[in-house]
């Protein structure tokens, strides 16, 4: 459930995390366990379990999409390249039952992600 998950417990403000930018719609914070010299994920306030979580709305998608590229910007790593990954489901790569983008940058990255 959504609610008890670790990146809830951060966007309550249970769990300290290395914030670097905030909002009423979400937090982005920096990964703990990088895969690239920068990696930060964004999540939505609301615990939202994933991209098909019936309450996910295109509204807020947008906007995680828009404060993705305002932190990508605001970390150096635009004008060189970024990817940001939305991992949906088990078999998709998601480990934490709610909604998060990764953005990643500072070096380049591989095709086929994996």
């Amino acid at each position: 459930m959504a609610e008890d998950t670790i990146f809830a417990k951060i966007a309550r403000g249970e769990i300290s995390a290395d914030i670097v930018y905030e909002d009423e719609v979400c937090v982005a914070f920096r990964d703990i366990n990088p895969q690239a010299p920068t990696h930060i994920l964004v999540i939505p306030r609301d615990p939202l379990s994933g991209l098909t979580d019936p309450a996910t709305t295109p509204e807020t998608l947008g906007h995680l999409a828009s404060v993705c590229v305002r932190v990508a910007h605001e970390a150096g790593i635009a004008d060189d390249g970024y990817r940001v990954v939305v991992n949906a489901g088990r078999n998709g790569g998601q480990s934490v039952a709610h909604l998060h983008f990764h953005i990643l940058g500072g070096r380049a990255m591989a095709w086929p992600p994996g």
